[in-house]
C-alpha cells in the first residue's frame, strides 16, 4: 500500500475514533444521539468537532463573522439555558456540519479573557413560515433538528435548530436544546 491511501485511512480512522469517543453511552443520554454505525453521522460529527475547536478562543468566533451578543437564553419553562448566541448571517439556513449557524457561549472566562464555548447550533428557516407544519425538518448526524418554532429574536423567522452540546456536558443529552446544567447571570427568556 502506498503512502497517500495509509494516510487518509489513518486520517479517517482517528476522526471516527473522535467522534465515537464523543459520544456517550446510550443508557446515560436522556436526548437522542448519533447512531455510532452510521458512518456519514459519526464524519460529519468529527468534522463539526475539528472545524468548531478554534471558537474555544472567543476572538476566533467574533474574527469569522459570528456576531457577539449579550442576551442569554434561558429556558421559560424549566431549569436550565442555552447561553449567549453569536449568529454569524451568512451560515443562516446551513446543514453543513462545518458551518454551524450559531456558537454559544458561557459566562465563565475562557482562553484570551474571552467566554467559554459551550455549543454549537445550527438554523435554518421553516420553508413555510407554519408552525403546524413540519415536513420540511432537516436531519444532521442522523438526528432531525428541533422544531419548527418561533424565532428567538425580532426579524428571526420561525426555525428549526439543532444544538451540539460538544464544550459543555449536558444532562439531558449532547444535542437537547436546553442544558439542566447551566444559568444566565442576566436572564433573556427564550418565547
Amino acid at each position: 500500500m502506498s503512502a497517500r491511501p495509509l494516510k487518509a485511512g489513518l486520517v479517517c480512522a482517528a476522526a471516527v475514533s473522535m467522534a465515537l469517543s464523543v459520544l456517550p453511552p446510550a443508557q446515560a443520554v436522556d436526548g437522542p444521539a448519533p447512531d455510532p454505525t452510521n458512518r456519514r453521522a459519526v464524519l460529519d460529527l468529527a468534522t463539526a468537532y475539528r472545524v468548531t475547536a478554534k471558537y474555544a478562543d472567543e476572538r476566533a468566533a467574533i474574527a469569522d463573522g459570528y456576531v457577539r451578543t449579550d442576551d442569554c437564553l434561558a429556558n421559560p419553562r424549566g431549569p436550565g439555558a442555552m447561553g449567549f448566541h453569536y449568529i454569524d448571517p451568512s451560515r443562516w439556513g446551513s446543514t453543513d456540519p462545518s458551518r454551524p449557524t450559531a456558537v454559544i457561549y458561557g459566562p465563565e472566562k475562557g482562553p484570551g479573557g474571552g467566554r467559554t464555548l459551550y455549543a454549537v447550533e445550527w438554523m435554518v428557516s421553516d420553508a413555510d413560515q407554519d408552525l403546524r407544519t413540519k415536513d420540511d425538518r432537516p436531519t444532521m448526524f442522523g438526528l432531525p433538528f428541533d422544531g419548527p418554532m418561533p424565532g428567538h429574536s425580532p426579524g428571526m423567522p420561525i426555525h428549526y435548530d439543532l444544538h451540539m452540546w460538544g464544550y459543555k456536558n449536558n444532562p439531558a443529552g449532547p444535542f437537547h436544546n436546553w442544558n439542566p446544567a447551566i444559568t444566565c447571570p442576566t436572564a433573556h427568556e427564550h418565547p
